[in-house]
């Protein structure tokens, strides 16, 4: 926001006070000021002066020969080469002696033998940004109005003798976007007064004795979506320039002066930030207006001269035939107001912001309307506003204003009272402010106070402070009124407990440290992912519903994951185009599970382990040739993760699960307080699937980390180095193909008992010699007791037990 200091001292004292102080105590009080601009940039000597006469140079086409009262005494003789200078113009005259922005010196000079006295100037020789005037002036000298006083200093005339300071707002401080909530900011830290403009006196400068309800009406369809419209008619408007000092200040503000009506509507927008817009009222069916939501398709040419499809959710202005207007955004061109409109439908709303935000955003369309729209105007200025928009039209531009306000409502605004107590405004400061005190500085800012029992306030927040509603807001205005640097430094005197992790955040660091030092390379992926991928490989969680994005980035990213895996084949496949074919990745991140189809509560979020290898074990070396990763390239990676969290009797169960490859998967089983509980499944890719995803034999993993931290034992437990030597016996069984080596091992350890200290599988072998359903597995088993030394005997007995249970229990044969 842009504040002109001159245009500021309107409404409250600023005497004493330069604009860098003002900037200073604003900077101070929480409201940061980027820069103090000064509109001057150089300009000397340089007065108002009227061309008397215009002569073509006797040796130059291009230059003219002028004759200008500049209210010296005497006539200037000026040689100018601008092809708009013209007898009777009122121009800015650099008189001999002046400095301009450039650093140039006027001088008395001879051009072509003809001598000039000073210089006619334009616009941007003065240093005014010239893409703020109309091409016609940005290409030529700078004319003036007529009534402009000869000899005046153009310093004056167009308030070029001005600063502006920029203010950098933080989006809560929409109230500052808005000369008057500058004054009330300025007013407050300098305990001055504001002076309100004077906004009723709309009918007494220019009454037309109609009532506006008989030529205009208003209807709002979409009432969730504005909750007041207002308008007024005024009557034998003339369209032409605005007056000097409105365009020097609109100027001022950045926004390029182009009409009255236009211009009143944008000064009266930068002096209260209430938006306003002005329809050519004989371009509305029946002088009417409808504010409803647009139907799907509907197009609508805007003031820029582009062709808006409108979707459902964007607000629009109607006569009830068509649209004339994106409520908040820009009118249509077929409203517009024109040279020849005489009757001016005047409009003033609160529209609601997020939808304005939604329409502005999606069509590219940035306004000074908009963001103040966004941002949530003050309610109580919708109507003052059209007032005094509607009075300046009158004094401005002719206007009759009928009489009346014809207006619709859709709901209330419901004033904010908050209690509070000055106890507690010192204890979060650290001050020892009165009562007395604390109501002076709501007086300052303009808050109504009643004073209840003991130190309570009730505070009446006005209704431009949208920003406050709460207890702790209104400690915040009194710190910043108090002044920061005030404040004294204290101790903070409460109880404070160490930090700490939760079990949850320690498994989550250390499974991500384990990953890492197995040779794994984290990836962090998108939480959104295509329908598509949900469909193709939605994991363990693949009968969720999909939960879509409200407004997503892209289709790609349009709903949230209920896999990781998706991602990590991503990033495989990226890595594969890029001629890295050997990946090791894993992912530790969320997915959002609902069974909502439309959602009535939050999607539930559970936190994943996946990972992922496709290609060579290990780099090209001289001690042998690298294979391809397997199965239990993975497996060993997670076993070394369970083992690490203390988490026993895993099992691998033989699965199919979608997307994996039906005799190389397996789900993740372990035993917990008598229940068996599926971590998750761990094993190949479908070959379709690598087929399409273009990848090599692939392997993945996803578990429920959340899971397997509630079975982590973080209890660390060390055993002595054992003093008695142990006895190991092997034996090779020959079983059916279908049964699965865990379950020998289980059987074998619940046979041996406490005396099993190890067992190990060290072959599986298959060929024509045991026949095409039988295999070899070969075990190795370890005895030994921390108590005492065994002997070969009971070892031996021991030992024929275990034998004889796979025997019975597995058809188990000891191969010969």
């Amino acid at each position: 926001m842009k504040v002109s200091y001159q245009w500021l001292s309107q409404y409250v004292d600023v005497s004493g006070n330069t604009a860098s102080e003002l900037a200073e105590k604003l900077t101070r009080s929480g409201i940061e000021v980027d820069i103090v601009e000064n509109r001057n940039k150089g300009v000397v000597n340089v007065v108002v002066g009227f061309v008397k006469s215009r002569e073509k140079h006797p040796d130059a086409d291009k230059l003219s020969v002028c004759i200008v009262d500049a209210g010296q005494g005497e006539d200037l003789q000026i040689v100018c080469g601008a092809k708009n200078v013209a007898t009777g113009q009122k121009v800015p005259v650099a008189l001999v002696g002046a400095k301009l922005p450039d650093g140039l010196v006027i001088k008395r000079a001879k051009l072509r033998g003809v001598e000039s006295q000073g210089m006619i100037c334009s616009a941007k020789e003065l240093g005014l940004n010239d893409k703020l005037l109309p091409k016609e002036i940005q290409e030529g000298i700078l004319v003036l109005p007529e009534d402009t006083q000869i000899g005046e200093s153009i310093l004056d005339v167009l308030a070029i003798n001005d600063e502006v300071l920029d203010l950098d707002l933080t989006p809560n401080r929409s109230d500052c976007l808005s000369m008057l909530g500058a004054a009330y900011e300025i007013g407050a830290i300098l305990g001055r007064e504001v002076q309100l403009p004077d906004a009723e006196k709309a009918e007494e400068n220019g009454a037309s004795g109609v009532k506006a309800a008989d030529r205009i009406s208003v209807e709002i369809t979409a009432k969730q979506q504005c909750s007041h419209y207002t308008a007024r008619l005024i009557e034998g408007v003339k369209i032409g320039p605005s007056p000097l000092w409105m365009q020097n200040r609109l100027m001022a503000a950045g926004i390029r002066p182009i009409s009255n009506i236009v211009d009143i509507t944008n000064y009266v927008m930068l002096e209260y930030g209430q938006p306003l817009h002005a329809f050519d009222a004989d371009t509305l069916a029946n002088g009417h207006i409808d504010v409803r939501m647009a139907r799907e398709g509907e197009k609508l040419v805007t003031l820029d001269g582009v062709e808006r499809t409108l979707e459902p959710h964007m607000l629009l202005i109607t006569d009830g035939t068509k649209p004339v207007g994106l409520a908040g955004v820009m009118g249509g061109l077929n409203s517009e107001v024109t040279d020849g409109t005489t009757r001016i439908l005047l409009e003033s709303a609160k529209f609601d912001g997020g939808t304005i935000r939604k329409t502005s955003r999606q069509l590219g369309l940035r306004s000074e309307a908009s963001q103040r729209f966004e941002k949530e105007v003050n309610p109580e200025a919708v109507i003052p506003a059209l007032n005094r928009a509607a009075a300046l039209i009158a004094e401005l531009a002719g206007g009759q204003v009928a009489s009346g306000i014809v207006e619709a409502r859709s709901g209330e605004h419901k004033p904010v009272q908050i209690e509070i107590t000055v106890g507690k405004i010192n204890s979060y400061l650290g001050t020892e402010l009165s009562v007395e005190e604390v109501k002076s500085i709501f007086g300052r800012l303009n808050f109504e106070v009643e004073t209840l029992e003991q130190d309570g306030l009730l505070v009446h927040v006005p209704s431009r402070r949208g920003d406050i509603t709460r207890v702790v807001d209104l400690i915040e205005e009194v710190a910043r009124l108090f002044g920061y640097d005030n404040i004294p430094t204290t101790l903070m005197n409460v109880e404070t407990t160490p930090g700490a992790l939760t079990k949850e955040q320690r498994i989550r660091r250390l499974t991500r440290t384990l990953m890492t030092n197995s040779g794994l390379h984290e990836a962090i992926t998108y939480s959104f992912t295509h329908p598509d991928q949900i469909r193709e490989f939605g994991g363990a969680f693949k009968s969720a519903k999909p939960v879509a994005l409200a407004m997503p980035m892209s289709e790609e990213r349009s709903v949230l994951r209920t896999s990781l895996v998706p991602h990590l084949l991503d990033v495989a496949l990226y890595n594969r185009n890029r001629n890295t074919d050997d990946v090791a990745i894993f992912e530790i991140g969320r997915v959002f599970v609902t069974e909502e189809a439309g959602l009535t509560r939050l999607p539930e979020e559970k936190l994943l382990l996946s990972a992922l290898l496709t290609g060579k074990r290990s780099e090209l070396h001289w001690t042998g040739k690298p294979g391809p990763v397997d199965f239990y390239d993975l497996k060993g990676v997670f076993e070394g993760l369970t083992d690490y969290l203390g988490i026993q009797g895993v099992r691998y169960v033989a699965a199919a699960p979608e997307g994996f490859h039906p005799g190389r998967t397996a789900q993740i089983v372990v035993n917990a307080d008598g229940k068996d509980v599926v971590l998750g499944v761990i094993g190949q890719l479908h070959p379709a699937l690598q087929q399409q995803k273009d990848l090599a034999d692939t392997f993945v993993l996803e578990v429920e980390l959340d899971v397997l931290a509630q079975l982590a034992d973080e209890q660390l437990t060390y055993s002595p180095l054992p003093r008695y030597p142990a006895i190991s016996r092997d034996m090779a069984l020959v079983v059916d193909r279908k049964v699965a080596v865990g379950d020998l091992l289980e059987q074998a350890r619940a046979t041996a008992g406490e005396l099993l200290e190890s067992i190990q599988v060290f072959d599986i072998y298959t060929g024509e010699r045991l026949g095409a359903d039988k295999k070899s597995v070969a075990i190795s088993l370890v005895y030994r007791t921390p108590e005492r030394t065994l002997t070969d005997e009971e070892v031996s007995e021991l030992h024929g037990k275990v034998v004889a249970a796979l025997e019975s229990g597995y058809g188990a044969e000891l191969r010969k």
